[in-house]
């Protein structure tokens, strides 16, 4: 009779022999309790080959009797499942079933034996008289008389058959192959195996991906948090809690404001006890708004006082109150306090022009102890080494041109210590009489190691006088003199002038860059630097610079609209309007490449003079170095890479920290220099640590970071 694999669980089949077949019940599914699995052991070793009497088909085993085969497989089960417990397991499982006697069908009718499982062979009396032969076979293999595949089926629909039925298939694999699954199923297997792998895999990219955007925005998030936001104006703080948090404080001088009003009222109409009264009022509001600046700041007893006030006031309204009077008197008071800004304005202007002009003591008294030490030297001593490097045109030439003794020391030290060939690089300084002293003491006393140092006067240039240059002849005459030393003098544009009046627009080591091959005629190329830059990274790669021609290799500084040349000439002028184009890009010096051949080529020398003779009532532009710069050179500066020179460390405090570090100069153009007390200390570190505070002249000068 074929056998089927049941559909229900506890579904147990009959063949009657006398009106076919009928089934049993169906039992409610319930999962396999441990009791069972100790009954299923015990007819694993017992009772198995009494229930299973038919004979094997071709399966690989040897045809035999039905007790020797028994017997075989029944030592080769004992063996596997030895193998998988320990002996003192298998004794209590062994001494805890003697008391449920002999293993019977009657035990699986009655405790829900699996719907895979079906009873054959065996007679058993029925209701309705018939009798049924009862036998347990096995669906997997119905030729296998093995008790081990019983032992397999009862795992399998059991809660434990994950964990019991991978070693029972792993001591079957090694003798009995035909056990396992098909080729086709384990294929199959193997192929879920890898999806789940997969999607395991991707899930886990997956979350490394969220993570990694997560992490990403945080760093984002707190680069955009401002430290500077988070000290004093903390959002914790009391005074952020609500948007109006100095509504207060501006409560109060409003009051005041309104109580001088009535005062002045008052006195006209003679009104003396209300005025002492506001008076009185005044002085304690003054008193409890203090300096405070916010509402937090206030005494307690501000709130007391504002009520107070607006009693008075509303006291005075009622006696006092005209609106044209009150009118007119806060436009009174509106127009005295815009008086008092621009006079205050126009002083800050003044007090930083002065504070920029000035000379700190400690640089002073480093200049005069210079001095005195140089002439105390006999003069063969007074000269510096390597003079045949000074007109070698295959070395790297800086021209330097300044009358500060600490800065210009910056400025060759910054540059050798950042050079990659100290020993090619040559210094050409140029000072006035009054600093030449110091300047060559100080490099005597401080050489910049292997490089070549060369210290002129500019009053010894005797070719460089009033009838060739005409800036020079301008800045004796008459006008000029009066413009700059007639303290009284009113002028046309205010407070803008103070800039011009600085003294080093009357030195000629302003004006020396316009006449570069006259103090230099046999180089080919030179590198302009000013006093207040420091360098950070070697120059030489601005000598191989292809100009294209070009005289002037500089940085361009114009934005939008800003440092163009409408910002620095007179376009009303039609000299200049004719010549030159308002919105053409500014550029800046304080670090220059000079090809000095091309300069001769086209006379830029001749072009200065033209321009500066044209400007002697100073229509063109105003005083300085920059303008006359943007005309001599126009259409002939190369633009340079941005990198190379870093502007506005003088004046402008929110320069980027990565754009300072990248550069290879930075220049303190301003009035903020960092030899002054009002630089500013963020930028002050870059040029101070090229200054050695340990040197007995300075220590001695008591010149500070």
């Amino acid at each position: 009779m074929a056998l089927k694999r049941g559909l229900s669980s506890g579904t147990l089949i009959h063949r009657t022999r006398k009106t076919g077949s009928n089934r049993f019940p169906i039992p409610i599914p319930i999962p396999i309790p441990i009791p069972i699995l100790i009954f299923c052991f015990l007819f694993l070793f017992f009772a198995a080959p009494r229930l299973y009497t038919s004979t094997p088909t071709d399966q690989g085993f040897p045809r035999s009797s039905g007790k020797q085969d028994l017997d075989w497989r029944e030592r080769l089960a004992l063996q596997q499942v030895r193998s998988l417990l320990k002996r003192e397991v298998i004794d209590v499982i062994k001494a805890s079933t003697d008391d449920l006697g002999p293993l019977s069908t009657d035990f699986f009718k009655k405790n829900s034996l699996p719907a895979s499982w079906k009873l054959f062979g065996q007679e058993t009396a029925l209701k309705d008289g018939t009798t049924s032969e009862v036998r347990l076979e096995d669906p997997i293999k119905k030729e296998d008389n093995f008790s081990g595949i019983i032992f397999l089926q009862l795992l399998k629909d059991s809660k434990y058959f994950l964990v019991m039925l991978s070693p029972l298939r792993f001591f079957l694999a090694e003798d009995h192959p035909q056990f396992l699954d098909s080729p086709a199923k384990d294929a199959r297997r193997q192929l879920r195996e890898k999806r789940r792998e997969r999607r395991a895999a991707d899930l886990v990219k997956h979350d490394d991906e969220v993570t990694a955007k997560l992490e990403t925005a945080a760093i984002e998030h707190s680069k955009s948090v401002d430290s500077a936001v988070l000290g004093k104006y903390s959002i914790w703080r009391k005074e952020n809690e609500n948007e109006n948090s100095d509504s207060n404080v501006r409560l109060i001088r409003d009051q005041m404001i309104m109580a001088r009003v009535y005062i002045s009222i008052t006195e006209m109409k003679k009104k003396h006890e209300l005025a002492v009264e506001l008076r009185n009022q005044l002085k304690e509001s003054q008193r409890a708004l203090g300096e405070a600046t916010a509402d937090f700041d206030l005494q307690h007893s501000a709130p007391e006082k504002i009520r107070a006030m607006g009693q008075v006031l509303s006291k005075a309204k009622e006696q006092l109150y005209d609106c044209n009077l009150v009118t007119g008197k806060l436009r009174a008071m509106l127009q005295s306090a815009d008086e008092q800004v621009r006079s205050l304005k126009k002083q800050s202007t003044f007090l930083s022009q002065m504070a920029a002009k000035t000379i700190p003591n400690g640089i002073h008294c480093l200049s005069l102890r210079l001095t005195i030490d140089n002439y105390l030297l006999p003069p063969e001593k007074r000269n510096f080494p390597r003079s045949e490097n000074l007109e070698n045109p295959k070395l790297y030439h800086y021209a330097l041109f300044s009358d500060n003794v600490l800065a210009a020391s910056v400025v060759v030290n910054s540059t050798i210590r950042n050079a990659k060939e100290p020993e090619k690089h040559v210094f050409h300084l140029v000072t006035d009489k009054l600093n030449f002293g110091a300047m060559n003491m100080w490099f005597i006393l401080n050489p910049p190691g292997k490089a070549t140092i060369h210290v002129e006067n500019v009053d010894e240039f005797k070719w460089l006088n009033s009838s060739y240059c005409p800036v020079l002849r301008q800045l004796e005459s008459a006008t000029m003199k009066e413009y700059y030393f007639k303290a009284a003098q009113a002028t046309s544009s205010g407070s803008s002038n103070l800039k011009y009046r600085n003294p080093k627009y009357l030195s000629m080591l302003n004006h020396l860059r316009f006449y570069l091959p006259e103090v230099y005629p046999k180089l080919d190329k030179i590198l302009f630097l000013d006093d207040d830059i420091v360098v950070q990274k070697d120059l030489t790669g601005l000598w191989a610079v292809n100009l294209h021609g070009k005289v002037n290799g500089a940085v361009e500084t114009c934005g939008q609209s800003f440092h163009r040349f409408d910002k620095y000439l007179n376009f009303s002028n039609p000299h200049i309007a004719r010549n030159f184009d308002p919105n053409a890009c500014g550029w800046a010096y304080g670090m220059n490449i000079f090809d000095l051949k091309e300069w001769k080529k086209k006379d830029i020398t001749g072009i200065y003079h033209k321009w500066q003779n044209l400007n002697e009532d100073r229509a063109l532009w105003k005083l300085g170095t920059l303008p006359p710069g943007l005309i001599t050179f126009y259409g002939l500066t190369h633009p340079l890479d941005k990198s190379w020179h870093v502007l506005g460390l003088g004046y402008n405090p929110s320069i980027d920290r990565a754009e300072i570090d990248r550069a290879a100069v930075i220049h303190y153009n301003g009035n903020m220099k960092p030899w002054l007390e009002l630089a500013m200390t963020k930028y002050r570190s870059y040029w101070s640590k090229y200054i050695k505070y340990d040197h007995p002249y300075i220590r001695g000068c008591k010149v500070s970071e």
